[in-house]
């Protein structure tokens, strides 16, 4: 969000990149609640009301985007889900939200790979007090109109990078700059003029694609929160292959995300279709039957049907048939046998359910259509105009010859 610090009474507003609500009250006092509703990487506590002594002292504190550490209480406070907290830093102090507490801390460490009994856990110092909230509003306040700074300081050194955000530590001494590039790139004289244009401490932090697209966030074409947003934070290569297994269109615009690469869930039902290709009968030509050749032409990888065609090309007259009997139909033909026609068998002509995906017109095809409806309109124009002119001629003429 652009200005998070609320300056005018009576109002309240929502950061979604951190969770919470600030609200500035009538008598003047600055308040922050968490708000969980758009809380990125967030973890479902299903072991809430469970208690457990001995690592009771860890937090899971959440801070701008998907950003999330964890902390060991050393403060001798009560601290629980929602409260504001100082934490240590490597310079300084930060300021986090407590956004997981309780045994189901253990499960995310081990997730992340985490032996609570060895990891050196940096310490919860204390709850925020109303100062430490209010400058914690003023370097929020500044990161929008420092990211788009830096992208000009970066843009007059020509480097080949994007800064995609920034982030202020809670004490506002430093400022974490996300930027992408595709290839290394030489900042020392931009971290010279960063420092020297905003008076604080700088740390460059490379992310790709997929990061970016889940600091921002956002809804994905099935109507939900982007995965990279929601739960993913570990992102695996992804191949056009995993489309090809599950007969999905090549159409770019329809494989790409919201960070123009290939969609992270291609890769969830890769696998099954996979293992369900693997039951099928691998065809290197038509089967022969005794009326000619059929062809495949699609199949229904999950339902494990198969759909043949006498026309070459054709999906107008297709025959389904199970993986079993293509299985001995191709037996019966490797011992010189053709069976019976697929009409004879009582197969009939079905149109299938299934419908592949491969092949599909590009989404460009809706202008074409709009493009054909104004030629079509401006016709229908020309000819009322034609029409028209005709009677008036015709008019014209008969009042002629009512003057003679």
């Amino acid at each position: 969000m652009e200005d998070i610090q609320i300056k005018e009474k009576g109002t309240r507003q929502y950061d979604c990149s951190r969770g919470c609500e600030v609200e500035r009250t009538p008598i003047g006092e600055l308040k922050v609640q968490y708000n969980p509703r758009c809380c990125k990487l967030s973890s479902y506590n299903w072991m809430e009301g469970i208690s457990q002594n001995r690592y009771s002292d860890l937090f899971e504190v959440r801070f701008k985007n998907t950003r999330k550490i964890f902390f060991r209480n050393t403060s001798g406070q009560i601290i629980k889900k929602g409260d504001l907290v100082v934490v240590e830093a490597q310079n300084g102090h930060d300021l986090g939200i407590v956004t997981l507490e309780g045994p189901v801390v253990l499960e995310q460490l081990a997730r992340h790979r985490i032996d609570p009994d060895t990891y050196e856990f940096r310490r919860i110092y204390r709850k925020a007090k109303i100062l430490d909230i209010e400058r914690w509003q003023e370097a929020i306040a500044r990161e929008h109109k420092t990211m788009i700074r830096a992208r000009q300081l970066a843009a007059r050194l020509g480097l080949d990078m994007k800064i995609g955000d920034v982030e202020f530590q809670g004490d506002g001494t430093k400022a974490i700059f996300y930027y992408i590039a595709d290839e290394r790139v030489d900042f020392r004289q931009l971290i010279k003029d960063f420092a020297e244009e905003f008076h604080i401490r700088v740390e460059m932090k490379q992310i790709g694609a997929r990061q970016e697209a889940g600091l921002i966030g956002g809804i994905g074409v099935c109507g939900r929160a982007l995965c990279c947003s929601k739960y993913m934070s570990d992102f695996q290569s992804i191949t056009t292959q995993a489309a090809r297994c599950q007969d999905l269109s090549l159409n770019p615009q329809k494989l790409a995300g919201q960070c123009s690469k290939l969609k992270c869930c291609i890769n969830y039902e890769a696998s099954t279709y996979v293992d369900a290709q693997r039951q099928l009968p691998e065809l290197r030509g038509p089967i022969e039957l005794e009326d000619g050749p059929a062809w495949l032409m699609k199949t229904d990888i999950l339902k494990g049907i198969m759909y043949f065609s006498y026309e070459q090309g054709s999906l107008s007259n297709l025959y389904p048939l199970p993986a079993s009997r293509v299985r001995e139909i191709l037996a019966d033909n490797r011992n010189g046998i053709k069976p019976a026609s697929l009409q004879e068998n009582g197969a009939g002509v079905r149109q299938s359910d299934f419908i592949s995906a491969v092949g599909d017109d590009s989404i460009t095809r809706f202008d074409e259509q709009k493009k054909r409806r104004n030629n079509g309109r401006r016709r229908n124009g020309n000819n009322a105009r034609k029409n028209n002119n005709g009677k008036r001629r015709n008019g014209k003429e008969r009042g002629n010859e009512g003057q003679k």
